[in-house]
């Protein structure tokens, strides 16, 4: 089987478009089209209905496609162990959620390579959800997440808790404690869905009765940094992880605002996948961010 062909494969079903998978791979269309038609014709099976929406996949598809993600995973890490023997430079590739990568991990990267100077960590930052779907795609080793990782597939250990605190602007912040009522009336601006911020906030609200459907959500923002700009500007209130805003709450440019009888919080998680846990750098990684003396900059 040709590997060059099952990467076309993956990429189609991955873009759900031919033309953009030709664009990606440097390819004609024609090229792609030919390169699927020789893989399901060496194969015995239709992999892919296309239709003007894109590509859906059969059940034989669907089959090659599970050992596609994985065969070309390893296609990957037998291309980077190699580079590392030839360069001598190790790399692991970490995904996180937007809070620890953003404020976070650029400390314990820092202090990491101080003390591993041959060892070359990437860091891409996405919401929870989609660190999990990295790990599962394996287009990282090693995924930070807010809030209990889902699925079966996926195994966690705690790293660190922080408080969720209740903020506003100092300009219009009049309040230094409200009652859970009140707290249900501010106009609140949120993350989207698939943050682990908002998983955990709608967690800790189900524990007072309260769904977020409830509260008075006047934006839904993608990161803690573009919340806390809509905050500066006057337009509203936010529940943000403690770790997002200590510069502002020590500035005194945020004012934090306690919530009668209750305290919110939320946890973050290392992750792997039970089938490729960490091994090499990734394993000395791994220890480091979670060691006694604290990789983990919180």
């Amino acid at each position: 089987m040709n590997l060059d062909y099952l990467k076309t494969f993956y990429t189609t079903v991955k873009e759900n478009s031919i033309s953009k998978t030709a664009k990606l791979l440097h390819m004609s269309q024609p090229g792609v089209s030919f390169q699927l038609q020789t893989l399901e014709k060496e194969l015995g099976f239709q992999l892919l209905i296309r239709s003007n929406k894109g590509v859906v996949l059969t059940e034989a598809g669907k089959i090659v496609y599970d050992y596609a993600v994985s065969l070309l995973s390893i296609q990957k890490d037998i291309d980077r162990e190699l580079n590392s023997l030839r360069t001598n430079i190790q790399e692991t590739i970490v995904s996180s959620c937007t809070t620890v990568g953003s404020y976070t991990l650029p400390c314990s990267l820092y202090l990491f390579k101080r003390r591993y100077p041959n060892t070359k960590v990437i860091l891409n930052t996405c919401n929870s959800d989609t660190v999990v779907e990295n790990l599962v795609n394996k287009s990282c080793h090693i995924g930070i997440v807010e809030g209990k990782p889902n699925g079966i597939k996926i195994e966690y250990t705690k790293l660190a808790s922080c408080d969720l605190c209740l903020v506003c602007s100092k300009n219009i912040c009049k309040y230094r404690t409200v009652s859970v009522d009140e707290l249900t009336e501010l106009p609140l601006i949120i993350r989207e869905k698939g943050s682990g911020s908002r998983q955990s906030l709608e967690y800790e609200l189900q524990k007072l009765a309260i769904s977020l459907q409830q509260m008075n959500t006047v934006l839904e923002l993608t990161s803690s940094e573009a919340i806390k700009a809509a905050i500066f500007n006057g337009q509203g209130y936010a529940i943000l992880p403690e770790l997002s805003i200590k510069h502002e709450l020590d500035s005194g440019s945020l004012k934090k605002i306690a919530i009668e009888d209750t305290e919110f919080k939320t946890d973050y998680f290392l992750a792997y996948t039970k089938e490729s846990p960490p091994r090499g750098s990734e394993k000395t990684f791994y220890d480091f961010i979670q060691s006694s003396r604290r990789g983990f900059c919180s």
